[in-house]
């Protein structure tokens, strides 16, 4: 059998971010979360479950992702991990499906939505270990933003068709088109809406299978006795000499805190709409739809301005923008925006939180845009590899504190809106520490 050739192991790796972006888009956001406070019926109370929950799986990737991204730079044999990790991202979304209004276990529950996250980030781990084995380091970067695109697409084709065929609203019993679920799913048991798990789980297994026919693990070049011994020796050494190189330093600190913001508002942008404002599952999915769309495009647009201006002010705007937005929410609710009365029954609420879910999409995008052309500049150009795997350290170190900070706030308050605050000290310390940074790195500036 010949080999695959470079162009088709390319699009392979990028076929793991089509088939593994619904499980943020759909689960972790837009649908399941909003469906998890209809079953609740309490929207502070689904915040703050969601939360801890969210949190534990995230505190269980901070403690394992650096010693399996070491193993896997190590030792090799990435494959075998990858499925495995994909098995548990297979079945913990589609066990998702059991949760169902008439026999709702919370816990098990949330169980099962860690399983299918936890598979999801370690399998991400290891396929992202594979992209400097996909090109010339000049090319790693187009090819990253490419993957990182068509991944995007997937999510929104993905939510489009969830909104269409599946999600009924909890009061019309109908998708977003006027038609009732399809295969003949009951509105009224929520099967529709209950699908989503099964079809994140389809979807992944089905998207998965140009990658695992077309991308190649090369042998690793050391045998794997001992790996793990290095691995971790050779980890730790990196960590200890960062005080050495305080720009470098000081950028791992800033995106650990901002982005950790950034995917808080993720997780919960969708379970705050459907708690706070009383949106559906419909309504969150829309909301979801213009998000994506913006940030796709605000990604482009942030790659410009970073060729133009340099990634650090990029940065920097985009922080700010959803640092503005980090404090807006907490004064949108149904009954007042930036504390100006609305009578009810008005749109004003609805129409801000649309307009900063597009601001979020937009940031977003160009915030993680940019922060990968930073983490360039910053690396030693004969580490990259090691760069970015410290780059996705500093990215999971602090997963859980974003929702385990908005749970403990949310539990305390008893309020969805005072609960979100947490995430406008994440983006403060986040600037603040971005001020350290050099743009063009500790030994060329």
């Amino acid at each position: 059998m010949a080999e695959p050739s470079l162009r088709k192991r390319i699009w392979g790796w990028f076929f793991f971010d089509w088939a593994s972006q619904p499980y943020n888009t759909l689960l972790i956001t837009f649908i399941f979360a909003p469906y998890v406070k209809d079953l609740m019926g309490d929207g502070a109370k689904a915040q703050t479950a969601w939360g801890f929950g969210i949190g534990a799986a995230g505190l269980a990737i901070a403690l394992m992702a650096p010693i399996l991204g070491a193993i896997s730079d190590t030792a090799g044999n990435r494959m075998r991990f990858i499925w495995l990790f994909s098995g548990m991202y297979v079945v913990g979304s589609f066990g998702l499906w059991w949760a169902a209004p008439d026999n709702f276990n919370l816990y098990l529950t949330l169980l099962l939505f860690a399983v299918g996250m936890i598979g999801m980030e370690f399998a991400t781990i290891f396929t992202n270990s594979m992209l400097p084995d996909l090109g010339p380091r000049e090319e790693i970067g187009r090819i990253s933003g490419n993957g990182w695109a068509f991944g995007y697409l997937g999510g929104l084709v993905a939510l489009v068709l969830m909104l269409t065929l599946f999600a009924e609203g909890a009061d019309t019993g109908t998708t977003l088109i006027g038609i009732s679920p399809l295969f003949g799913l009951d509105p009224d048991a929520r099967e529709g809406t209950r699908f989503v798990g099964p079809l994140v789980a389809i979807w992944y297994a089905v998207f998965m299978i140009p990658f695992f026919l077309w991308v190649r693990d090369p042998k690793p070049a050391k045998p794997p006795k001992g790996a793990v011994k290095e691995a971790l020796s050779g980890l730790w050494g990196t960590i200890r000499n960062l005080p050495n190189t305080p720009s470098c330093f000081a950028y791992l600190a800033s995106s650990m805190f901002y982005r950790d913001a950034l995917n808080g508002m993720y997780t919960f942008g969708g379970i705050y709409a459907a708690g706070v404002l009383g949106w559906s599952v419909v309504d969150v999915g829309v909301f979801g739809i213009i998000a994506i769309i913006s940030g796709a495009i605000f990604a482009w647009l942030g790659g410009m301005a970073d060729m133009r201006f340099g990634p650090k002010p990029v940065i920097k705007v985009s922080i700010y923008t959803l640092l503005f937005v980090a404090i807006s929410v907490v004064f949108v609710s149904r009954d007042a925006v930036y504390g100006i009365a609305v009578p009810p029954g008005s749109n004003a609420p609805d129409i801000t939180f649309f307009i900063l879910g597009a601001l979020i999409g937009a940031a977003g995008g160009t915030l993680q845009s940019a922060s990968r052309g930073m983490m360039v500049r910053q690396a030693d150009p004969q580490r990259m590899a090691e760069a970015f795997g410290l780059y996705a350290l500093a990215g999971k170190a602090t997963s859980f504190l974003a929702p385990f900070l908005i749970g403990i706030a949310t539990a305390i308050s008893g309020s969805q809106q005072i609960g979100v605050s947490p995430l406008i000290f994440l983006f403060l310390i986040g600037i603040v520490l971005l001020g350290f940074v050099k743009t063009e790195g500790d030994s060329r500036e």
